[in-house]
């Protein structure tokens, strides 16, 4: 009887201290919202009501301040995971449970959706110990999962060789500026400090202390979406970005894993009027901390989006705002346009925050680098006749190509957004999509080159195809994929093309009318145009184009882009050679399936990328040699400079190795040429191989130039051939039949070279017989200077 009376008072203790937990806190700060929650600013800890068990609710995190350097890739405003998670009780803890939406069963069985459920791992994100329970109500410790480093900070700088770094929670704190709470989210904060030693000088450049990098994490729990909206079908045709997963209860006869593209919810105010009002339009909000003139035009670029949802009956369904002043960037309530700053520049990019149950955007999030205008605003002072010769605050012609550009990213960015994938086939299609990478396309007219053109000035065709398909109410009285893929079926039939990403990568890439920073819909008639004006630029190029008092370091710096101007039209070119013609066909449609090339156009592809590896293209002029003295005090080389293989003097002959590195690289890849090899062996008529290795040598290593210096930039760029050939022979990459091919050209060079007097053709002949001799291990290496980072963006 003790015992029991014993137990009984124990459990009632117990009880009672457990429901004064908050009671003995003092001047505790309330927040009340999607959950309550309360800060306690003596122990520096926020403690969360959890009042509703197995409740699913969508868990996402940012980092709000970034480190500032590309190459890291920790940016202000980044946006981390996005996971359906849900409270658990397990004794006395409450689990933070993430339920697999990769394996699902959708079907009103309840047997069967937890069969799936069991059939595959969950993930317990964290535990918390139960504080307080009272009335159904639990009051758990948030403080060490905001503590946590959820952004994998860690992580990301030791992948990256940046240093080895560790979370130091005794110079870390919640941060109470953005931490917030509404009806249907609640926003948490915490400054972290990641305590370690850098490695290399990146972190050295962006942190004051490299020893102690300080960021600050953002943690949203946000109420899931109704269930009304309506998922819609994926379609690799459609240009959509999707989600995916798998579906038990699919039917035997039916494909197992659904795919759904992934956009924002939109419904007309009247569905029966043929134009509506949205019930809630579709609306983005710029940073403020945005200057002008820049702010208007990222205002006007992300605006032109609202033409094609015009198209499908919405009126003013998309709309672009300033960001209220109250308002934090990262609540999921708010589609955002951030201004962000690096040390260096770099890639922009558009990411959502999406119900991975559905596809539903929940919240759209651009990052758009601020250091990108600049470069723009260089390739025109690069490519304008003499812009400083009279006035240096001559700056209005290259500010309005820069903001051209600017406009046109803006969109590009937001269409990411609202679900729209990369469309680097719309060069093609007469600038048919923002969603491609554009190069500015300048004209030569009368002798001068002329902007008015240089970037497009409004969403295209390929874009009102694609909102059309995403977004558009399918009649009632029509089947959904029938709608959807007469959308599709339409495009194509007005010549729409659609190609993506892997397709379009220039190193291995076998698209031929799919690259990133090229026009035109011949790549090798555009090469030439582009060589043309490149020409006329570098023909222009002087003192002028810098601003007085500015050391000619500048001057050679501002050269760079116009020297490289042709570096991404090459690579389009190249890609003809062994390239294939394709799209994402399906059965019953009209898309090409896939088809080599027409011989001849392959053909003037390589002799246009071949002139890319001449003297006369690729020679400096020498009046401009003598601009450009060995680098000037306080302006050292770095990431956007010609690099050198003479020290502080500027390499005459540098640049032009690099220039044909840049080339070979792409036209003698272990992929392209197997391509070369097969289709040949398929059509007789196509270009093989050899006979590319046969034009290649002949029109380089074996075409001698009488004036001196040509000769010594042509017999530079030889070697560079010389290499890859050699490197081709021997590469893990290469398939016998690329090596065999190959090495019989060698041996037929070597029988050529054997003869010469020349010291250059001695040392190639030298370097064949010692790659005889050891084959395995053989390697030649040349010193060709790095190349810069390209215009308008940068290496990929």
């Amino acid at each position: 009887m003790r015992i029991n009376l014993l137990i009984i008072l124990t459990l009632s203790i117990s009880l009672s201290v457990s429901a004064q937990f908050l009671e003995k806190k003092e001047d505790l700060k309330e927040y009340k919202g999607f959950f309550n929650f309360h800060y306690n600013e003596n122990e520096d800890e926020i403690y969360l009501e959890v009042d509703s068990l197995e409740q699913e609710f969508l868990y996402t995190h940012f980092l709000t301040t970034g480190v500032g350097s590309n190459d890291i890739g920790l940016d202000r405003g980044q946006l981390g995971g996005a996971e359906v998670v849900k409270f658990q009780k397990a004794g006395n803890k409450l689990l933070l449970v993430q339920p697999n939406q990769d394996y699902r069963a959708i079907t009103d069985n309840q047997a069967e959706k937890e069969s799936v459920a069991e059939a595959f791992a969950k993930s317990v994100i964290f535990g918390f110990e139960i504080k307080e329970e009272k009335d159904g109500k639990y009051i758990i410790d948030l403080t060490p999962f905001l503590m946590q480093d959820a952004h994998g900070v860690e992580e990301r700088l030791k992948k990256g060789s940046y240093g080895t770094y560790k979370l130091e929670k005794s110079k870390s704190a919640l941060s109470l500026d953005r931490t917030k709470a509404f009806l249907e989210n609640v926003e948490f904060e915490a400054l972290l400090t990641f305590e370690g030693e850098s490695k290399g000088r990146t972190v050295n450049t962006v942190v004051p202390d490299s020893k102690n990098i300080s960021v600050t994490q953002h943690h949203s729990f946000v109420k899931l979406p109704d269930d009304n909206y309506k998922k819609r079908l994926f379609d690799p045709r459609s240009g959509a970005i999707f989600i995916s997963y798998m579906d038990y209860a699919s039917p035997v006869y039916e494909p197992i894993k659904k795919r759904y593209a992934i956009r924002h919810r939109l419904e007309k105010k009247n569905p029966e009027a043929e134009v509506s009002e949205a019930v809630e339009p579709i609306v983005y909000y710029l940073d403020r901390g945005t200057p002008e003139p820049v702010r208007s035009a990222l205002l006007e670029g992300a605006k032109w989006w609202n033409e094609a949802y015009e198209e499908i009956g919405y009126k003013d369904a998309f709309q672009v705002k300033m960001l209220p002043e109250d308002a934090d960037p990262l609540d999921v309530r708010y589609n955002v346009i951030q201004w962000v700053h690096r040390s260096t520049r770099g890639w922009s990019y558009g990411a959502s925050v999406v119900d991975p149950r559905t596809g539903e955007i929940i919240k759209g999030h651009v990052s758009l680098g601020s250091l990108r205008i600049r470069q723009d605003f260089m390739i025109a002072q690069a490519m304008t006749n003499k812009p400083f010769a009279e006035s240096d605050v001559n700056h209005d012609p290259m500010m309005e190509l820069a903001l051209a550009r600017i406009r046109q990213l803006s969109a590009h960015e937001v269409g990411h957004t609202i679900g729209f994938t990369h469309n680097f086939a719309a060069s093609t299609n007469g600038r048919a999509s923002v969603m491609d990478y554009p190069h500015p396309q300048f004209e030569l007219n009368n002798g001068q080159i002329e902007f008015a053109n240089a970037y497009d000035t409004g969403i295209g065709e390929w874009d009102k195809v694609t909102v059309k398909y995403s977004y558009s109410d399918v009649p009632e009285e029509q089947n959904e994929k029938e709608y959807l893929n007469s959308i599709l079926e339409d495009a194509q039939l007005e010549g729409l093309k659609f190609i993506t990403d892997s397709d379009a990568r220039a190193a291995g890439g076998a698209h031929a009318f799919a690259h990133l920073w090229d026009n035109g819909e011949n790549a090798a008639d555009e090469l030439n145009r582009v060589l043309a004006i490149r020409k006329k630029a570098i023909q222009d190029f002087s003192k002028d184009n810098i601003r007085s008092n500015e050391p000619y370091t500048v001057l050679e710096d501002v050269f760079v882009p116009l020297y490289f101007f042709h570096r991404y039209q090459t690579e389009a070119t190249v890609k003809l050679i062994g390239g294939l013609e394709y799209d994402y066909a399906v059965k019953g449609g009209n898309n090409q399936v896939v088809k080599h090339l027409d011989a001849k156009l392959q053909e003037k592809a390589l002799e246009t990328v071949i002139k890319t590896l001449t003297a006369e293209e690729l020679a400096i002029p020498q009046d401009k040699l003598e601009l450009f003295p060995p680098r000037a005090f306080g302006y050292g080389r770095d990431r956007e400079s010609f690099k050198s293989n003479t020290d502080v003097a500027f390499d005459a002959l540098g640049a032009p190795a690099t220039a044909s590195e840049m080339t070979l690289a792409l036209l003698l890849h272990p992929a392209r040429a197997e391509r070369l090899v097969q289709q040949h062996s398929l059509e007789n008529d196509l270009p093989g191989l050899s006979s590319v290795l046969e034009e290649l040598i002949s029109e380089t290593i074996k075409t001698e130039r009488k004036d001196d210096y040509k000769a010594a930039v042509q017999k530079t760029i030889n070697f560079v051939v010389f290499k890859h050939l050699l490197n081709m022979a021997i590469d893990q990459k290469s398939t016998p039949m690329v090596r065999s091919i190959t090495n019989q050209k060698i041996d037929e060079l070597a029988n050529w070279l054997r003869s010469k007097d020349d010291v250059v053709y001695k040392e190639m002949y030298r370097n064949i017989k010692r790659f005889r001799e050891k084959p395995e291990e053989f390697k030649l290496e040349i010193n060709v200077p790095k190349i810069p980072d390209g215009s308008p963006i940068g290496a990929y």
